[in-house]
């Protein structure tokens, strides 16, 4: 798996990516805890409703960004939104407002919106061969995994020496540092399709909605937000306001579900040889239903939180880590830009929705009502997914 890493560009951009994670973790954590400190109970709406705004920044700027740097060098439109990325980030420790924060997120996810796509289209150009992409997109999720990990444990760490506002200083710093990482590399040119802008934005879309296996895959990514929503708006709430403890046991749990989805990842490789992806991801997404509807019955304490969590972390990563080799294999290599984003715009339309319903309904009508909410969510969606996937010749 780590022979990818043979490849100079790749391995800069996978460093890249590893920095910039890491300091995008702190703000994570360091965001709940703003929320908490300014909304106290209702941390979880103000949380789901920021993930909402975030949501609505990747869904409108994704495929119109996309599109714009089918014509500008990629490395420039990296380097530019890292950049833009740190210094939002560096403002966020002055946020004394709720509206501060809605304000701030959008522009930063924005920023976000733009460079994922553009970062995931640059990988497949770098890496043709799918065995090697494959690998490349294990080391990605063991990436996320790790700062899963990693960010919290850190985050912990430095809570005993500093304020929590202190951490967005770190965010800023991966993303200066993914930035002069990026600015080493040449990457290769775009390969651009012959279209208008108008085209270049719509294209992936409509590619999107005529292809089975890409149905079935936003289906899927409907069951994926029910899960990890849960468990990034509604932590901080579970743990130190309905179980009264402390923030070092909100690092816990999500400690917990960044191993269950890392332990599913450094056997993706083995898993992927000896069965089809889709039956991988299906049952990826089966453990996070039962995961959220066990919760509705069982979750009344902590000790029943942290298997909980890394259940759905296992489920996670099942479900989602082979998603970007379905999107590869559905486009030519000057469609693939234009095809990325539109994932990413539709996955997190999914994430619009289940980020502020699991915010609301946790503040307003309990969290068993948001277990609830969430596991049905996944049951339907699972639905969905074998109604696409349901031709047997469709192997692919």
């Amino acid at each position: 798996m780590l022979s990818v890493l043979k490849h100079r560009t790749y391995r800069y951009l996978f460093y890249a990516q590893v920095i910039a994670l890491i300091g995008t973790g702190l703000a994570t954590v360091a965001l709940g805890l703003l929320a908490y400190d300014i909304a106290g109970a209702d941390a979880g709406l103000v949380l789901g409703t920021a993930l909402a705004i975030k949501m609505l920044a990747y869904i409108g700027i994704a495929p119109i960004a996309s599109a714009f740097a089918q014509f500008i060098p990629r490395r420039s439109v990296l380097v530019s939104l890292d950049i833009v990325r740190a210094l939002i980030a560096l403002l966020l420790p002055f946020v004394t407002q709720v509206w501060e924060i809605y304000v701030l997120i959008f522009v930063l996810q924005s920023a976000s919106a733009a460079f994922t796509p553009t970062f995931q289209a640059t990988i497949t150009d770098i890496l043709p061969d799918e065995k090697d992409y494959t690998k490349a997109l294990v080391l990605s999720r063991l990436a996320y995994d790790l700062e899963s990990l990693l960010s919290p444990a850190l985050a912990f760490l430095l809570l005993t020496v500093i304020s929590y506002n202190s951490l967005f200083t770190g965010t800023a710093v991966g993303f200066f540092a993914s930035a002069a990482l990026v600015l080493s590399v040449i990457l290769p040119k775009t390969k651009t399709a012959k279209n208008s802008i108008y085209g270049h934005t719509t294209k992936g879309l409509r590619i999107y909605f005529t292809t089975p296996r890409l149905k079935g895959l936003l289906a899927l990514n409907l069951a994926i937000a029910a899960g990890s929503s849960m468990v990034i708006v509604n932590t901080v709430v579970l743990v130190q306001s309905t179980f009264s403890l402390s923030q070092s046991s909100t690092v816990l749990a999500l400690v917990m579900f960044g191993a269950g989805s890392m332990l599913v990842a450094l056997l993706l490789p083995i898993l992927l040889q000896t069965l089809p992806e889709k039956r991988v991801m299906l049952v990826g997404a089966g453990l996070t239903a039962l995961g959220l509807l066990f919760g509705f019955f069982a979750a009344k304490s902590y000790m029943v939180l942290l298997p909980l969590w890394f259940v759905l972390g296992l489920g996670y990563s099942m479900a989602q880590t082979p998603s970007s080799r379905l999107v590869r294999r559905s486009a030519k290599p000057e469609d693939r830009p234009s095809l990325f984003a539109a994932q990413f715009a539709l996955s997190h339309v999914c994430w619009l929705i289940t980020y502020p319903l699991a915010g609301w309904l946790g503040a307003k009508a309990g969290m068993g009502s948001s277990f609830l909410a969430l596991g049905s969510i996944s049951v339907v969606s699972i639905i969905a997914v074998y109604y696409f996937w349901r031709d047997p010749n469709l192997k692919k």
